[in-house]
């Protein structure tokens, strides 16, 4: 068997054994296979796609290239939610210490931010002194003890999802259907969990932009998490605009705080209590074979308003304190977001014209933040912590001309008037009130 054949299979439409993908995975993860030869291989994919039988084999694959995390005697529900990456989109670190509160366990083994996304691990590192990475062992402890964990990739955890995952920023292949069900899937299964909620985005600020595609991610991930015994549903979620208020890794880290302590913008709030509503439903249903049914009305009033109690009561708020705590990071940035990095440049946008916003382009937005220093275009590349923005009016508030609508923040003058171009061009203003964003554009269950 050699990798040159293989590329040449998928390159001309053909499907792989499982056999073929294992083979190209793990020596590719062992050097045999160079990056020009697997950025070919990934090409192909992009071009030709993958069967749902190929991309099932290929998580696989991806997954057994690292250990599993093992939690031997933790009582409680394994339960996660998982994004598929956007602007502004920051409901893991407020879920995570709300699911604790409540008594479930949160495993969850997350990533960076690529180009115009935002990375749950970005925001973390803002806060003074936390360590991001850690090891499967001390991920146990901190479920345990803690009952949640947030980790970026390791060489324990899917090593070869984390070398893929530079490989396909790099090759322009980051937004093939199949390479992402593979690659958050992976990190899932190996998180050992017991059920999953899907945060598939929809919309200019995601890596898939149009709805149908949307939901065949959706339905090829729930498939995946399906068949390795992971009970999964998904929700297809708006990211045409940007979630809550900040965009950028300290800013997003403080709206993140706020949220715990009770203050949401009306937005994050709707969306992080839906998927708290589902996560709550699939853990109340982990020991059931069936799959479970859309949520009624009724009952997904029920638990969000049951999440909503341990976020009014400090609860979720005290989680997040002992997190920070366990990986050794200043607890008083909880409480003082003066401790959290500051940007030495600040910029209003004003207004052009008067009326209402109609559009307010997410890729434009978490382009422009990614100018500013808070994204990456590379997968090495640093990010400034402090730089973003702060969104003031969003698609359907009113403005007046001359009125600042957003803040860009950053510690590189250089990079405002660009910045600043570049945001307003994904902002289109009407003299017509537009209508109301639904943020669920659909759920996928199993079957």
């Amino acid at each position: 068997m050699r990798a040159v054949d293989l590329i040449r299979k998928k390159r001309d439409g053909a499907a792989l054994a499982g056999e073929e993908i294992s083979f190209l995975v793990d020596n590719y993860l062992k050097g045999a296979v160079p990056d020009y030869q697997m950025s070919a291989f990934l090409m192909a994919v992009y071009n030709r796609g993958m069967t749902g039988e190929e991309t099932a084999r290929l998580t696989d694959a991806l997954a057994a290239g690292g250990g599993k995390l093992r939690l031997d005697g933790v009582q409680g529900v394994m339960i996660d939610k998982q994004s598929t990456g956007g602007v502004g989109d920051k409901t893991s670190i407020i879920l995570a210490p709300l699911m604790a509160a409540m008594g479930l366990k949160m495993p969850s083994i997350t990533g960076r931010g690529l180009g115009h996304t935002g990375g749950t691990i970005d925001k973390l590192a803002s806060i003074p002194g936390l360590r991001t990475e850690t090891t499967m062992a001390r991920m146990a402890d901190e479920i345990k003890s803690v009952g949640f964990s947030i980790c970026g990739q390791t060489d324990e955890i899917a090593p070869a999802d984390g070398k893929l995952c530079a490989l396909r920023d790099a090759t322009a292949t980051a937004g093939s259907p199949s390479l992402i069900a593979a690659s958050i899937m992976s990190k899932k299964i190996s998180a050992g969990l017991d059920a999953l909620v899907l945060d598939v985005k929809a919309g200019s600020g995601g890596f898939v932009r149009g709805l149908d595609e949307a939901r065949d991610l959706a339905r090829l991930m729930v498939g995946i998490g399906s068949g390795a015994g992971i009970k999964t549903v998904a929700l297809i979620t708006d990211m045409d605009a940007p979630f809550g208020r900040a965009v950028g890794n300290a800013l997003e880290m403080k709206e993140c705080i706020s949220a715990l302590k009770g203050r949401f913008a009306p937005d994050l709030l709707d969306l992080t209590m839906t998927l708290a509503a589902w996560m709550l439903h699939l853990a109340d249903t982990v020991s059931e074979e069936a799959p479970p049914q859309r949520i009624g009305e009724h009952l997904l009033k029920r638990y969000r308003d049951e999440s909503w109690d341990y976020i009014e009561h400090g609860d979720a708020f005290k989680k997040f304190v002992e997190f920070i705590d366990a990986r050794q990071g200043d607890p008083e940035a909880a409480f003082d977001a003066g401790r959290l990095p500051k940007a030495g440049h600040i910029k209003p946008v004003l207004s052009p014209w008067n009326g209402y916003i109609k559009r307010m382009d997410a890729f434009a937005v978490g382009h422009a933040a990614m100018l500013l220093g808070a994204g990456r275009a590379r997968l090495g590349d640093e990010t400034d912590p402090a730089a973003g923005i702060i969104i003031g009016k969003k698609p359907g508030d009113t403005v007046h001309a001359q009125e600042p609508f957003a803040t860009l923040y950053t510690n590189d003058p250089q990079t405002l008037a660009e910045a600043e171009e570049a945001l307003l061009s994904g902002v289109e203003i009407s003299d017509r009130e537009p209508p109301r964003r639904r943020l669920v554009l659909d759920v996928i269950l199993p079957g």
